[in-house]
């Protein structure tokens, strides 16, 4: 089959400030904590639970959670799900501990992996803390078997005002997304500095506790979840902040010399790729990731391939090019023929296809933060649709031969929509939906409130 492409005809651009005037949120902080409040300090009440995937989460998945110092193995409790309150008898599970110092104070990090699971089972889970304390019971439902219809949420940068601005998107897209099992967040959770991190990270977990107490959350590490050590001098490097490895519990399957950051997963029809962007560029890695990418798409039975990865390797931001991904990855990509490369960092949206023009991979860069920067020239000539000044989510859904992708404006309108149509790799037909879309969105100011040039809002 031959790509179709459609020619989506828009209106005039929507300039968001001429028609909103200049706003207030820039004038925000960037947490709502007020200085010197410890509202996240560690307790013995458990928080910050997250459920994250196993290699094969048909058959298991991981959950981390944090309370104050001195718990130490506090235990999970996990049932098949019932309509009855009366849960019966709870498989219990013993959690690793690891002590955990933050600018809240100290704490500890507990994780259960938990196995040995039935598919596409609803179970329901609960944590322990300390004093007696438990969590809520949650309910998590266990990957198909290949051939279900899997949905999945996709979002952007969250990174700054997460609290005030960011709760919004994601819940919104629950509104959309009533069947969804998994959230994958394509990096830049938080912005981190400025001697808030757990703060902003407290923040992050308060606004992902919905959508975390009822799917598999997957992160992608940013370069805003790395410090740079020794900084403005020859040694400066960077360096992945403590919170990543502690919030997560992600699968031991990762590229070498990226562990902690690259990981991969199956589910229903799709296997799920997760890169590391600022180690391939700054640390290293670029060749060992592809190496790996490599082995772990060549051994896909499943007949969707979707990668994640922070930086775009095309970059819609003026002054942005991160070539040596294209070097070393997007031979890659190509030659696998990879349906989807979701990606983050540059905070505006665009996509487009890869330079020989075929219908796959569609390369995609969206933000759902607050933070929002300006289009290069070269990205309104080369990528359709693109936006400025605009929040955004996006749901995707797997079903048989069609795989059927939409990004969605914080407040649910429709801005971006097509399927890939067809049952082999390389062999997908592109299908634009423009019925509904709404115009393409522009940010209208010559410079933030504080006087920045090169982006729409700080």
């Amino acid at each position: 089959m031959t790509a179709l492409l459609l020619v989506v005809p828009l209106t005039a651009p929507v300039l968001a400030a001429d028609r909103f005037g200049p706003g207030i949120h820039a004038l925000e902080p960037n947490t709502l904590v007020p200085s010197g409040d410890l509202h996240y300090a560690p307790a013995a009440r458990p928080d910050r639970i997250l459920a994250t995937p196993a290699a094969d989460p048909a058959r298991g998945f991981q959950v981390s959670w944090r309370t104050s110092a001195g718990i130490e193995a506090p235990r999970l409790e996990l049932v098949v799900a019932d309509d009855s309150p009366a849960v019966g008898e709870p498989r219990s599970l013993a959690a690793r501990s690891s002590a955990f110092a933050t600018g809240n104070g100290a704490g500890h990090q507990h994780r259960v992996d938990v196995d040995g699971l039935e598919p596409d089972t609803l179970y329901a889970f609960r944590v322990e803390g300390g004093n007696g304390w438990w969590s809520p019971w949650r309910q998590l439902r266990t990957a198909a078997a290949p051939g279900a219809a899997l949905e999945f949420l996709y979002f952007g940068d969250t990174q700054n005002k997460n609290a005030s601005h960011g709760s919004r998107v994601l819940l919104e897209a629950l509104r959309h997304a009533p069947q969804a099992r998994l959230a994958l967040f394509a990096g830049d959770l938080v912005s981190g500095g400025d001697g808030e991190d757990d703060n902003e990270w407290g923040e992050w977990a308060d606004i992902t506790a919905a959508i975390a107490a009822t799917m598999l959350v997957a992160p992608v590490a940013g370069n805003h979840e790395y410090f740079k050590q020794f900084e403005d001098t020859p040694r400066e490097r960077r360096v992945l902040g403590q919170h990543w490895p502690h919030m997560f519990a992600l699968p031991d399957n990762g590229a070498p010399g990226a562990e902690r950051t690259t990981y991969w997963f199956d589910m229903h029809d799709a296997r799920f790729v997760v890169l590391d962007g600022t180690s391939a560029l700054d640390l290293g890695t670029a060749a060992a990731q592809a190496t790996w990418l490599d082995g772990v798409l060549r051994d896909n039975p499943r007949a969707w391939s979707i990668v994640a990865i922070h930086q775009p390797l095309y970059s819609p931001r003026e002054g942005r090019d991160n070539a040596l991904l294209r070097e070393h990855l997007m031979p890659v990509l190509e030659r696998h023929q990879v349906d989807l490369v979701l990606q983050g960092h540059d905070h505006t949206y665009g996509r487009r296809a890869g330079d020989a023009g075929a219908a796959t991979p569609q390369y995609v860069v969206s933000v759902a933060g607050a933070k929002q920067y300006l289009l290069s020239q070269q990205a309104r000539d080369t990528m359709a649709p693109v936006a400025e000044d605009t929040q955004l989510f996006q749901v995707l859904r797997i079903d048989g031969d069609t795989l059927r992708y939409e990004a969605r404006t914080a407040t649910g309108r429709l801005y971006d929509a097509f399927s890939l149509v067809g049952t082999a790799r390389g062999a997908r037909t592109l299908v634009e939906h423009p019925e509904g879309r709404v115009a393409q969105r522009e940010c209208g100011r010559e410079a933030t409130l504080k006087g920045r040039t090169d982006r729409c809002w700080e």
